[in-house]
């Protein structure tokens, strides 16, 4: 169950799911919801089903056989409500949680410091222009630099199919009702990944300005992506993401004179939250600003390599 915004807890049709461990062969064991109309496409699964008083006459295929360049962690840690747990006990488990998170999110951070690779984890709501900042980036930095992606959606692999539309390697992760991606996804994720050494690795994270805020992938930075079309007070509404961002792009600016929209304010908005936030206003459709996005990238994959050099 995800602890950090209790997604799920209502999410799942009580005829439909039932909450029951998945052991991953990486010292990683979570509790997440199986919806029974979905397919498998991880690894091997113990299941351990204690006494129901349901019947299991719902189709579901368990096939084990992803399609090619996507994972599906079906229920990810979206999780249904269990009569008589604790307010401490759900406390735990979040501790338990985010540690055993920040293992593998320290794992995979040796892994792209041993190949040179230097990671963004874009994070927004929905609708912000994610994949759009993204295919224009790689369009225009892919022939500097090896770049490769991993997409985080609910379902579908429709923005993974876009991103392999420029030539860059993409894996898609399927999370079903999971609300973010954690290290382990990522993990396996990377392991899928064609090897490549001193690139620029894109994390495309689910739509959701909450969850992805406090989990950490191993990336360098979050960089938050806010449309000029959400509203001014998306930092205030939601302070933990924009505090945990190194960078805020403003995205869609070509609509500035189209809308009613102060963005003065919304800068104002975002370094109260975290006065360090960087912001930049861009434009994926039309390229304005994105110059000043890719300077961005290679001042700080740059001082990421030298910052690493000097540690060894």
């Amino acid at each position: 169950m995800c602890t950090v915004c209790g997604c799920g807890d209502d999410s799942v049709d009580p005829g439909q799911g039932h909450a029951h461990g998945h052991g991953h062969h990486h010292h990683h064991d979570h509790d997440h919801p199986h919806d029974h109309a979905h397919s498998h496409a991880q690894g091997e699964h113990h299941h351990h089903h204690g006494d129901h008083d349901h019947s299991h006459d719902h189709t579901h295929d368990h096939s084990h056989a992803p399609a090619a360049g996507s994972i599906d962690f079906g229920g990810g840690l979206a999780g249904v409500h269990v009569p008589g747990l604790t307010q401490a006990r759900i406390v735990q488990i979040e501790r338990d949680i985010l540690a055993t998170n920040d293992s593998h999110a320290a794992e995979n951070r040796a892994r792209f410091a041993a190949a040179g690779s230097f990671v963004l984890n874009l994070v927004s709501s929905p609708g912000s222009g994610k994949t759009s900042l993204l295919v224009k980036t790689i369009a225009d930095l892919k022939d500097q630099h090896p770049i490769a992606v991993i997409e985080g959606d609910q379902q579908t692999a429709n923005d993974a199919q876009r991103i392999r539309a420029t030539g860059a390697p993409a894996i898609q992760i399927n999370t079903g009702k999971g609300c973010h991606l954690d290290a382990h996804m990522v993990g396996h994720a990377l392991d899928q990944l064609p090897e490549q050494t001193g690139g620029l690795l894109f994390i495309e994270n689910v739509g959701n300005l909450v969850c992805p805020a406090g989990f950490d992938l191993g990336e360098a930075h979050k960089v938050v992506v806010l449309s000029i079309t959400e509203g001014e007070d998306k930092p205030l509404k939601y302070p933990h993401m924009f505090a945990a961002a190194e960078l805020l792009l403003l995205n869609k600016i070509d609509l500035l004179p189209h809308l009613d929209f102060d963005l003065a304010a919304t800068i104002e908005y975002a370094r109260r939250v975290n006065p360090r936030i960087e912001v930049l206003t861009v434009s994926a459709k039309t390229g304005e600003g994105m110059p000043a996005f890719y300077a961005w990238i290679v001042k700080r994959a740059a001082a990421a390599r030298a910052a690493t050099q000097a540690a060894e």
